[in-house]
C-alpha cells in the first residue's frame, strides 16, 4: 500500500470521490457522526505544519473530519486561503483547529477566528489554554466547538462553558500529554462516566481495535494524528512517513518534563539531548530554545533530514505498517471495527 508520488508521498486528490457507504462499507454510527453531520467517528485533529488542504480534504472526502490548523497559516488572511484551497479539493465537511497558548510573538487569535466565522466554517476544534473568550462569537455563528484536553477536571470544565463535545487525550498521544501521565485505557473510560456531550478519545489509536475500544469504554468517535501523518496525502516528507513506520512503539521521548510542559516527541539525536539536558538537573528553557525550536522541526517535515530538529509523533508508531491513501485507511478501519464488533466480540456471548 506505500505510494510514493513525490517527496512529499502525495497524489492528487478527486473532489467529491462516492462515500464508503457508497461503496458497501456499513457506517458506524454513534452520537458524535449524529450530532456533527459526519459519517463515520474518526477525525484528524490539528497538527502545526501537517493540518493542510491535502490531507484535510483527503480526510473529509472519506467522511470524518479533519481539521486544518489555524497557526499552521502565517496570518489570518493565509487561513482564509488555505480553507478555500481546502474546499476545491472536496464538497464534504471540514473543520478548524484554533490552539490557544502563550507565544512570544503575540497571535492575534481574535483575527483569527474572525476568518474561520467569515470562511463559513461551521465546526472548530479548540486547544491549549480555556476557549471561553472565543465561545459567544463562535456560537452566535453557529460554529460548533470541540475542545481538547488532557484531564478529566478540565474536559468538564469545558463542557461547562457550553462547548459541544471533547477530544480528550491519553499520555500515549503526540503533542502535550499534560503533566498527569494517565493512558488512555483509564482516562477514556473516566471521562465516559463524567462526561454528558460527545468524547472523542485521542492517543494511542491507529486503527480499528482502537477504535472498538474507545467506542466500548463510552467514547462517540476518536481523533488521530500520527496516523494520518504516514498516508499518501500528509504533506511531509516521505522520510518522516517511513519513519513512522519503521519506529516501534519505545521510539518516543517525552521532553520538557522538568519545565511543566511535557511533550511526546520521536526519539531522535535532538530529543535525546533535550533528555539528557534536562536529566543533568537544574535546566531552564534557555539551555534547550534552539533545540526544541519550531523551525528546526520544519526542516524535518518538509526537507527530511530527521534528525534536525524535534518533531511530534505519538506510541502508535509501533501500530503503524504501511502508508495508505486516507481511503483506503478509512475503508480498511471501518470495515474490521465491524468484523471485531459483528464478529470476533459477538462470538463471545455464550448462548
Amino acid at each position: 500500500m506505500l505510494r510514493l508520488d513525490n517527496a512529499y508521498g502525495v497524489s492528487p486528490i478527486s473532489p467529491s470521490p462516492p462515500g464508503l457507504n457508497e461503496r458497501g462499507i456499513t457506517m458506524l454510527s454513534t452520537r458524535f457522526t449524529k450530532e456533527f453531520g459526519v459519517k463515520h467517528p474518526i477525525t484528524c485533529g490539528g497538527m502545526t505544519r501537517v493540518g493542510k488542504a491535502e490531507l484535510i480534504a483527503a480526510v473529509a472526502n472519506t467522511g470524518a473530519l479533519g481539521f486544518l490548523t489555524a497557526l499552521t497559516q502565517p496570518t489570518p488572511e493565509d487561513l482564509v486561503k488555505e480553507i478555500a484551497r481546502c474546499r476545491t479539493m472536496t464538497d464534504q465537511k471540514f473543520g478548524v483547529n484554533l490552539t490557544i497558548l502563550p507565544t512570544i510573538k503575540p497571535v492575534p487569535y481574535d483575527e483569527y477566528r474572525q476568518a474561520v466565522i467569515e470562511s463559513g466554517i461551521k465546526v472548530v476544534e479548540t486547544a491549549g489554554n480555556n476557549p471561553a473568550p472565543h465561545l459567544p462569537a463562535f456560537k452566535a455563528a453557529g460554529v460548533k466547538v470541540i475542545h481538547k484536553c488532557v484531564t478529566v477536571r478540565h474536559a468538564l470544565k469545558a463542557e461547562a462553558l457550553g462547548v459541544d463535545a471533547v477530544s480528550i487525550d491519553g499520555l500515549e498521544c503526540a503533542g502535550h500529554p499534560g503533566e498527569d501521565d494517565v493512558g488512555g485505557l483509564i482516562l477514556f473510560a473516566a471521562a465516559a462516566d463524567k462526561i454528558k456531550i460527545p468524547l472523542i478519545a485521542s492517543g494511542g489509536i491507529a486503527d480499528a481495535r482502537g477504535l472498538v475500544a474507545a467506542l466500548a469504554l463510552g467514547c462517540d468517535g476518536v481523533n488521530m494524528g500520527t496516523r494520518f501523518m504516514a498516508t499518501v496525502e500528509a504533506p511531509i516528507h516521505v522520510n518522516v512517513k517511513r519513519a513512522i513506520v519503521a519506529n516501534d512503539e519505545r521510539a518516543t521521548n517525552l521532553i520538557l518534563r522538568t519545565l511543566h510542559n511535557t511533550a511526546r516527541v520521536a526519539k531522535n539525536a535532538i530529543s535525546d539531548r533535550v533528555v539528557e539536558i534536562e536529566r543533568a538537573g537544574g535546566a531552564k528553557f534557555e539551555d534547550v530554545k534552539d533545540l526544541v525550536a519550531g523551525t528546526r522541526g520544519a526542516v524535518v517535515l518538509d526537507e527530511g533530514d530527521l534528525d534536525y530538529g524535534i518533531w511530534s509523533a505519538g506510541q502508535t508508531q509501533g501500530l503503524i505498517h504501511d502508508i495508505p491513501t486516507c481511503a483506503d485507511l478509512m475503508k480498511q478501519m471501518i470495515g474490521e471495527a465491524q468484523k471485531i464488533i459483528a464478529s470476533r466480540l459477538a462470538g463471545m456471548i455464550a448462548a
